[in-house]
């Protein structure tokens, strides 16, 4: 098995990341590195703080230098960081040694570096907002058409009360729209750049390091942070927690389509399903299941990334490295997993003959709490508590209707009161509300 499934020949459809894939590969990387390495050339020769001539030269070169990444590979095995190799190689393609000194004045590895990951950040945050409000789209409509759908709720997975299917699509989409509703604040506050030198004091960066820093954040479309944060990981943290939340969101969602699929219930219509290589009678949820695991690893990385954010003294390599090996496939599992879930929310329709067939098991059951309230009206709420379970417990021993048998002992309980129209409480507003809060986020 690979180590990484998302650019696996064999599993990369199990687990697709689309477009967001080529942001986190080498070569994504080395190009971001060298922007930054150029925009930044250029900032320092319009400051005076290297000849502006080699300035452009540098800033042209890197836009139009080629490094393979493939040939960093012994110098990053050796400095533990890539970007003493990329200036190395970077000045050697120059062929200009008398412009390429002047290629990474004052900055340290982690700067570029830093900067470089929220360049490519930025663009998969990008992805993650089409790819959010395109599911909410599809949620919206399933809410719209089924807000009046009957079905049982389930509480510690056994029948409750009823409900409707566009109140259980609500219960899926708003914690989408509330990730969605906090972008913009997630770019403002973590999308940062990195330039303070080698310890965090930007002692060789020139005359006015702090204009510089903002500078090369306006330029490149970056927040400037005002400070160091080389030490600082909260912006990864935040960056990650919110990674998290998503692929966690999108794990209950993809949990509930795994009970409704069972074959004991089939109360949803999934589309396309996955085969048994030795039972074909079966339709396995392989979507949803692809979305829970990756639920679950999320909860791994987030650990592993909490416990990185304790950098040592000005610059932490086990800590930062830790980063590198869990935030990509954090990010990753939180794009597949929107990926897998818009294509099931697309497909997905509920299965009414089904629902309405669970609601019927129940012999009316489900309606014991409207039942203990109705007797409430006439006797105490304990003793009207205490009649319908014993109501219940009879219902249960004989295999009778809950209300037909509760009527013998109360001619005057109107059955047509309990009735699944009558009992969805606020099941349909709620699905309205959300349908609502999904057409304002979708134009946003």
């Amino acid at each position: 098995m690979a180590a990484s499934l998302f650019d696996s020949p064999n599993y990369a459809k199990l687990f697709p990341v689309g477009d967001a894939g080529r942001l986190f590969t080498d070569t994504a990387e080395v190009r971001a590195m060298m922007l930054v390495e150029g925009t930044l050339a250029k900032l320092q020769g319009k400051a005076g703080t290297i000849p502006e001539i080699s300035a452009q030269a540098i800033h042209r070169a890197s836009l139009e230098l080629q490094i393979d990444p493939a040939g960093l590979g012994d110098a990053t095995g050796q400095n533990g960081v890539s970007v003493p190799g990329l200036v190395a190689e970077f000045r050697k393609l120059m062929q200009a040694p008398e412009h390429a000194q002047y290629l990474h004045f004052g900055a340290t590895s982690q700067d570029i570096t830093d900067t470089a990951l929220m360049l490519r950040l930025r663009q998969l945050m990008g992805l993650q907002e089409r790819a959010l409000k395109s599911m909410i789209a599809h949620l919206r409509k399933l809410a719209t058409d089924h807000a009046e759908t009957p079905m049982v709720a389930r509480t510690y997975g056994q029948s409750a009360t009823m409900t409707s299917f566009g109140a259980t699509v609500a219960s899926w989409g708003h914690p989408l729209i509330d990730l969605l509703d906090e972008m913009e604040n997630l770019r403002a506050s973590t999308l940062w750049v990195s330039l303070a030198g080698a310890a965090g004091t930007a002692s060789v960066l020139g005359g006015d390091p702090t204009g510089l820093r903002a500078d090369l954040a306006a330029s490149l479309g970056l927040q400037d942070p005002k400070r160091n944060w080389h030490n600082d990981r909260s912006p990864i943290q935040r960056i990650a927690a919110w990674q998290t939340r998503l692929t966690q969101a999108l794990g209950k969602f993809a949990q509930d389509i795994l009970i409704h699929s069972q074959s004991n219930l089939k109360t949803v219509q999934i589309g396309a399903t996955g085969g048994s290589s030795t039972m074909p009678q079966k339709e396995n949820p392989v979507q949803a299941s692809a979305i829970v695991a990756l639920a679950n690893q999320a909860v791994g990385l987030q650990t592993t990334l909490t416990l990185a954010a304790q950098h040592k003294e000005a610059r932490d390599g086990a800590a930062w490295f830790s980063e590198w090996l869990a935030l990509p496939q954090l990010c990753l599992g939180a794009m597949a997993a929107l990926t897998i879930a818009n294509d099931l929310s697309a497909a997905l329709s509920p299965n009414e003959t089904a629902l309405s067939a669970q609601i019927t098991a129940t012999n009316e059951m489900i309606h014991a709490e409207a039942l203990s309230f109705e007797l409430a009206k006439t006797m105490p709420r304990p003793e009207a508590q205490a009649a319908v379970k014993q109501l219940c417990q009879e219902a249960l021993a004989t295999g009778s209707n809950l209300i037909a048998l509760a009527q013998t002992q109360y001619p005057s309980i109107d059955a047509a009161q309990f009735g699944s129209a009558h009992q969805m409480g606020t099941a349909p507003e709620q699905a309205h509300a959300f349908v609502a809060r999904a057409k304002e986020a979708e134009t946003s």
